[in-house]
Protein backbone atom coordinates (compact mmCIF):
# COMPACT_ATOMS: atom_id res chain seq x y z
CA UNK A 1 0.00 0.00 0.00
CA UNK A 2 1.64 3.20 -1.20
CA UNK A 3 0.74 6.46 0.49
CA UNK A 4 -0.13 9.42 -1.70
CA UNK A 5 2.75 11.77 -2.47
CA UNK A 6 0.78 14.69 -1.01
CA UNK A 7 0.51 12.91 2.37
CA UNK A 8 4.24 12.15 2.34
CA UNK A 9 5.16 15.71 1.37
CA UNK A 10 2.92 17.17 4.05
CA UNK A 11 4.40 14.92 6.75
CA UNK A 12 8.07 15.50 5.95
CA UNK A 13 7.92 19.18 5.06
CA UNK A 14 4.97 20.59 7.03
CA UNK A 15 4.99 18.88 10.43
CA UNK A 16 7.48 19.14 13.25
CA UNK A 17 7.60 15.36 13.66
CA UNK A 18 8.25 14.86 9.95
CA UNK A 19 11.06 17.39 9.89
CA UNK A 20 12.61 15.71 12.95
CA UNK A 21 12.38 12.30 11.26
CA UNK A 22 13.87 13.68 8.06
CA UNK A 23 16.77 15.22 9.96
CA UNK A 24 17.56 12.06 11.97
CA UNK A 25 17.46 9.70 8.99
CA UNK A 26 19.38 12.06 6.71
CA UNK A 27 22.10 12.48 9.33
CA UNK A 28 22.66 8.72 9.33
CA UNK A 29 22.68 8.59 5.52
CA UNK A 30 25.45 11.21 5.44
CA UNK A 31 27.41 9.27 8.08
CA UNK A 32 27.27 6.20 5.86
CA UNK A 33 28.03 8.18 2.69
CA UNK A 34 29.95 11.38 3.50
CA UNK A 35 31.17 11.76 -0.08
CA UNK A 36 29.36 11.22 -3.37
CA UNK A 37 31.37 13.57 -5.55
CA UNK A 38 31.31 12.67 -9.26
CA UNK A 39 28.87 9.85 -8.56
CA UNK A 40 25.29 9.21 -9.63
CA UNK A 41 22.86 8.99 -6.71
CA UNK A 42 19.32 7.67 -7.23
CA UNK A 43 16.40 7.40 -4.85
CA UNK A 44 13.21 5.39 -5.07
CA UNK A 45 9.90 5.63 -3.20
CA UNK A 46 9.89 8.89 -1.27
CA UNK A 47 13.63 9.23 -0.80
CA UNK A 48 13.81 12.88 -1.86
CA UNK A 49 14.25 14.22 1.71
CA UNK A 50 17.41 12.14 2.02
CA UNK A 51 18.98 13.16 -1.30
CA UNK A 52 19.42 16.89 -0.73
CA UNK A 53 22.97 16.62 0.76
CA UNK A 54 24.15 15.12 -2.55
CA UNK A 55 22.79 17.82 -4.86
CA UNK A 56 25.88 19.98 -4.65
CA UNK A 57 28.66 17.44 -5.25
CA UNK A 58 27.14 14.40 -6.95
CA UNK A 59 27.47 14.04 -10.69
CA UNK A 60 23.73 13.46 -10.98
CA UNK A 61 20.81 13.00 -8.57
CA UNK A 62 17.57 11.30 -9.63
CA UNK A 63 14.46 10.89 -7.43
CA UNK A 64 12.20 8.13 -8.77
CA UNK A 65 8.64 7.95 -7.44
CA UNK A 66 6.30 4.97 -8.09
CA UNK A 67 3.17 5.60 -10.11
CA UNK A 68 0.98 4.19 -7.30
CA UNK A 69 2.26 7.02 -5.10
CA UNK A 70 2.44 9.96 -7.48
CA UNK A 71 5.21 12.45 -8.11
CA UNK A 72 6.03 16.00 -7.07
CA UNK A 73 8.50 18.59 -8.31
CA UNK A 74 11.76 18.26 -6.38
CA UNK A 75 13.85 20.03 -5.22
CA UNK A 76 11.81 23.14 -4.55
CA UNK A 77 13.23 26.25 -6.20
CA UNK A 78 15.65 24.28 -8.39
CA UNK A 79 15.37 22.40 -11.71
CA UNK A 80 13.30 19.25 -11.29
CA UNK A 81 15.15 15.93 -10.92
CA UNK A 82 12.18 13.74 -9.93
CA UNK A 83 10.36 11.34 -12.25
CA UNK A 84 7.28 9.12 -12.12
CA UNK A 85 7.87 5.49 -13.04
CA UNK A 86 6.38 1.99 -12.80
CA UNK A 87 7.49 0.24 -9.63
CA UNK A 88 9.53 -2.43 -11.39
CA UNK A 89 10.47 -0.68 -14.66
CA UNK A 90 12.64 2.35 -14.02
CA UNK A 91 13.73 4.69 -16.86
CA UNK A 92 17.38 4.19 -15.97
CA UNK A 93 20.17 2.38 -17.74
CA UNK A 94 21.50 -0.87 -16.31
CA UNK A 95 24.43 -0.16 -14.01
CA UNK A 96 23.68 3.57 -14.03
CA UNK A 97 23.70 4.32 -10.28
CA UNK A 98 26.66 4.41 -7.94
CA UNK A 99 24.43 4.86 -4.90
CA UNK A 100 20.74 4.09 -4.38
CA UNK A 101 18.44 5.06 -1.49
CA UNK A 102 15.07 3.33 -1.05
CA UNK A 103 12.60 4.76 1.48
CA UNK A 104 8.83 4.14 1.54
CA UNK A 105 9.37 1.83 -1.40
CA UNK A 106 10.13 -1.69 -0.21
CA UNK A 107 7.72 -2.07 2.71
CA UNK A 108 4.79 -0.69 0.69
CA UNK A 109 5.43 -2.77 -2.43
CA UNK A 110 3.13 -5.62 -3.48
CA UNK A 111 6.06 -7.06 -5.48
CA UNK A 112 9.14 -6.80 -3.24
CA UNK A 113 11.30 -9.35 -5.07
CA UNK A 114 10.79 -7.85 -8.57
CA UNK A 115 11.41 -4.43 -7.02
CA UNK A 116 14.69 -5.63 -5.51
CA UNK A 117 15.62 -7.12 -8.88
CA UNK A 118 15.15 -3.67 -10.42
CA UNK A 119 17.30 -2.14 -7.68
CA UNK A 120 19.99 -4.70 -8.53
CA UNK A 121 19.74 -3.92 -12.25
CA UNK A 122 20.25 -0.16 -12.01
CA UNK A 123 23.08 -0.36 -9.46
CA UNK A 124 26.56 -0.54 -10.93
CA UNK A 125 29.15 -3.20 -9.98
CA UNK A 126 30.55 -2.29 -6.58
CA UNK A 127 27.70 0.18 -6.01
CA UNK A 128 25.96 0.68 -2.68
CA UNK A 129 22.27 0.75 -1.80
CA UNK A 130 20.61 1.86 1.42
CA UNK A 131 17.20 0.50 2.40
CA UNK A 132 15.17 2.43 4.99
CA UNK A 133 12.22 0.51 6.47
CA UNK A 134 9.99 0.57 9.57
CA UNK A 135 11.32 -1.56 12.41
CA UNK A 136 8.93 -4.36 13.37
CA UNK A 137 9.91 -3.99 17.02
CA UNK A 138 9.74 -0.19 17.15
CA UNK A 139 6.99 2.24 18.09
CA UNK A 140 6.87 3.98 14.71
CA UNK A 141 5.52 0.92 12.88
CA UNK A 142 2.56 0.84 15.31
CA UNK A 143 1.50 4.44 14.79
CA UNK A 144 -0.78 5.55 11.96
CA UNK A 145 0.33 9.16 12.46
CA UNK A 146 3.52 8.62 10.43
CA UNK A 147 4.24 7.01 7.03
CA UNK A 148 6.22 4.28 8.80
CA UNK A 149 2.96 2.94 10.25
CA UNK A 150 1.92 1.67 6.81
CA UNK A 151 3.11 -1.30 4.81
CA UNK A 152 5.17 -4.26 5.98
CA UNK A 153 7.58 -3.67 8.90
CA UNK A 154 10.79 -5.69 9.09
CA UNK A 155 13.09 -7.10 11.70
CA UNK A 156 16.79 -6.76 10.93
CA UNK A 157 17.08 -10.49 10.20
CA UNK A 158 14.08 -10.45 7.85
CA UNK A 159 15.37 -7.49 5.90
CA UNK A 160 18.90 -8.81 5.51
CA UNK A 161 17.57 -12.22 4.47
CA UNK A 162 15.41 -10.70 1.75
CA UNK A 163 18.28 -8.54 0.50
CA UNK A 164 20.60 -11.55 0.33
CA UNK A 165 17.92 -13.43 -1.60
CA UNK A 166 17.99 -10.62 -4.15
CA UNK A 167 21.78 -10.97 -4.53
CA UNK A 168 22.93 -8.06 -2.35
CA UNK A 169 25.62 -8.31 0.31
CA UNK A 170 24.67 -6.61 3.62
CA UNK A 171 27.55 -4.44 4.78
CA UNK A 172 26.34 -2.54 7.86
CA UNK A 173 23.17 -1.36 9.53
CA UNK A 174 21.85 1.29 11.90
CA UNK A 175 18.68 2.14 13.79
CA UNK A 176 17.27 5.66 14.00
CA UNK A 177 14.15 7.45 15.28
CA UNK A 178 14.35 6.71 18.98
CA UNK A 179 11.98 9.51 19.93
CA UNK A 180 8.27 8.59 20.29
CA UNK A 181 6.16 9.15 17.14
CA UNK A 182 4.24 11.99 18.77
CA UNK A 183 3.41 15.45 17.45
CA UNK A 184 3.33 16.90 20.98
CA UNK A 185 5.78 19.71 21.65
CA UNK A 186 7.30 18.06 24.70
CA UNK A 187 8.49 15.00 22.74
CA UNK A 188 9.59 17.09 19.77
CA UNK A 189 11.66 19.34 22.03
CA UNK A 190 13.49 16.37 23.50
CA UNK A 191 13.77 14.50 20.20
CA UNK A 192 17.46 15.29 19.51
CA UNK A 193 18.37 14.06 23.00
CA UNK A 194 16.51 10.79 22.42
CA UNK A 195 18.38 10.32 19.16
CA UNK A 196 21.82 10.93 20.66
CA UNK A 197 21.20 8.61 23.60
CA UNK A 198 19.54 5.92 21.51
CA UNK A 199 22.33 5.74 18.97
CA UNK A 200 24.91 5.31 21.72
CA UNK A 201 23.29 2.64 23.85
CA UNK A 202 20.53 0.96 21.87
CA UNK A 203 20.33 -2.12 19.72
CA UNK A 204 18.27 -2.26 16.53
CA UNK A 205 15.24 -3.29 18.59
CA UNK A 206 14.64 0.19 20.01
CA UNK A 207 14.81 2.38 16.90
CA UNK A 208 11.67 3.13 14.93
CA UNK A 209 13.45 2.72 11.59
CA UNK A 210 16.07 0.28 10.33
CA UNK A 211 18.67 1.22 7.74
CA UNK A 212 20.68 -1.49 5.98
CA UNK A 213 23.51 -0.71 3.57
CA UNK A 214 24.26 -3.34 0.94
CA UNK A 215 26.74 -3.70 -1.90
CA UNK A 216 26.48 -5.23 -5.34
CA UNK A 217 29.35 -7.52 -6.21
CA UNK A 218 29.49 -9.04 -9.70
CA UNK A 219 31.90 -11.86 -10.44
CA UNK A 220 33.37 -12.98 -13.74
CA UNK A 221 35.27 -16.13 -14.62
CA UNK A 222 39.02 -15.67 -15.02
CA UNK A 223 41.17 -17.69 -17.35
CA UNK A 224 41.99 -20.07 -14.52
CA UNK A 225 38.31 -20.71 -13.83
CA UNK A 226 38.27 -18.86 -10.51
CA UNK A 227 35.82 -15.99 -9.95
CA UNK A 228 37.08 -12.45 -9.88
CA UNK A 229 35.12 -9.34 -8.93
CA UNK A 230 34.33 -7.10 -11.87
CA UNK A 231 35.54 -3.58 -11.28
CA UNK A 232 33.34 -0.61 -12.03
CA UNK A 233 33.97 0.97 -15.46
CA UNK A 234 35.96 4.18 -15.29
CA UNK A 235 33.34 6.09 -17.28
CA UNK A 236 29.85 6.55 -15.91
CA UNK A 237 27.08 6.26 -18.48
CA UNK A 238 25.68 9.63 -19.40
CA UNK A 239 21.98 9.20 -20.18
CA UNK A 240 19.01 7.96 -18.23
CA UNK A 241 17.91 5.71 -21.09
CA UNK A 242 20.00 3.38 -23.25
CA UNK A 243 21.27 4.90 -26.48
CA UNK A 244 20.34 2.73 -29.51
CA UNK A 245 23.26 1.37 -31.43
CA UNK A 246 23.74 2.61 -34.99
CA UNK A 247 22.77 0.05 -37.63
CA UNK A 248 25.33 -0.79 -40.30
CA UNK A 249 24.60 0.76 -43.70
Amino acid sequence: MHLDVVELRNFYYRTGLGRAAQRAIRTQVVEFWPDASRQTVAGFGFAAPLLRPFLEDARRVVALMPDQQGVMHWPAGLPNVSALCPETRWPIQTGFADKLVVMHGLETSDNPLPLLAECWRVLGPGGRALFVVPNRGGLWSRSDSTPFGYGRPYSLGQLESQLRQAGFIPERHAAVLFQPPSHKRFWLRWGPVWERVGRRVSTALAGGVLMVEVSKQVYAQTGSGSPEAVRRPSRVLEGLRPVPEAKPV
